[in-house]
């Protein structure tokens, strides 16, 4: 059941991806009321409509509505495939089935209240749907069955300070693009390279098995999304240095879909090393089963009994007191 919910959250998370790729053209392209109506779309079942009318802006519009639609029955999907999977994965599918309900009502009172701060809260909330979405892929991987490494306090902090920086400049992102505020995510760029890149090479040197290569990943990631917003800046300000609007678009979509996958990482990270303990990746000889990523497990069979009661088991190669 696990690795059917791991297939069905990379899958969903896939598609979310392809849907922030497009919501994000769909603002930069204009096309945010090339369809006026919802749910319907200029009066017709959206899911009936010509595909020979899909021209221009509507393309983009209706094409981000239908893959919505699609990301929705998916997640509803991964959700009943996580109720047998246990309290914590069960949340989390619930978690996702509520967020990406609420997301396509958010998307549909954008169009009809014609409300920018709607626009941004859509924007926001399709990032944490996202994160939600690598939380549910990565807890169903057999990578997170690996044996951690060595953690300490501080790099546990920092690395979910790296996550929540990460998110909260991609909110900043939102209003630079739907308000303008330039400076607000400049001083958040600045923090992030300030700490993340601290955060990185801590990692990178840990030795875990998943957190030091995600740790080199962000690291890329990072120097990509560095260039990215240098040329994100220069489109906005400056537009006639590069050669076609298209470059323009090319970059702001990159530069949104790096953004996405620096927090995919920080999520990944943030999960490894929050973890207690380390993940037996299968049962052994005379093991009870699994360690999960957070250290729940039952106690492994060959332990006495009187350990599991919460009793003292004899000291080993010594007879018990007589009286």
């Amino acid at each position: 059941m696990t690795r059917l919910g791991h297939r069905f959250a990379v899958v969903t998370a896939a598609a979310t991806f392809v849907l922030i790729l497009l919501g994000g053209l769909v603002t930069n392209t204009g096309s945010a009321l090339a369809v006026p109506d919802w749910p319907t779309t200029f009066g017709q079942n959206m899911f009936v409509y010509p595909w020979s009318r899909m021209v221009g802006g509507i393309f983009y519009e209706h094409s981000h509505r239908l893959l919505g639609a699609l990301v929705g029955l998916l997640t509803v999907a991964l959700a009943v495939v996580l109720w047998a999977g246990g309290s914590r994965l069960r949340r989390l599918g619930l978690v996702a089935a509520g967020a990406v309900v609420v997301q396509g009502i958010l998307g549909g009172l954008r169009v009809v209240l014609l409300k920018d701060t709607l626009a941004i809260v859509h924007g926001c909330v399709a990032q944490a749907f996202f994160g939600v979405l690598i939380a549910i892929a990565f807890l169903t991987s057999s990578a997170a069955m690996r044996p951690a490494g060595a953690m300490d306090g501080t790099d546990r902090r920092l690395t979910l300070a790296a996550a929540g920086l990460i998110y909260l400049q991609i909110v900043f992102g939102a209003l630079l693009t739907h308000a303008g505020w330039v400076e607000l995510h400049l001083a958040g760029a600045l923090a992030v390279f300030a700490l993340v890149p601290i955060v990185a090479a801590r990692l990178r040197r840990s030795g875990d098995a998943v957190a030091a290569p995600t740790a080199i990943a962000l690291s890329v990631l990072l120097g990509v999304q560095l260039l990215l917003g240098v040329s994100a800046l220069v489109a906005r300000f400056a537009p006639n240095m590069l050669a076609t609007g298209a470059g323009s678009l090319a970059i702001f979509a990159a530069h949104r879909l790096t953004a996405s996958l620096i927090f995919a990482t920080t999520i990944v990270l943030a999960l490894r090393v929050t973890a207690v303990r380390g993940v037996i990746s299968a049962p052994s000889a005379g093991s009870a089963g699994a360690v999960d990523a957070w250290g729940e497990a039952a106690e492994p069979a060959d332990r006495p009994a009187e350990r599991r009661k919460g009793g003292k088991a004899p000291l080993r190669g010594k007879a018990p007191l007589r009286v």
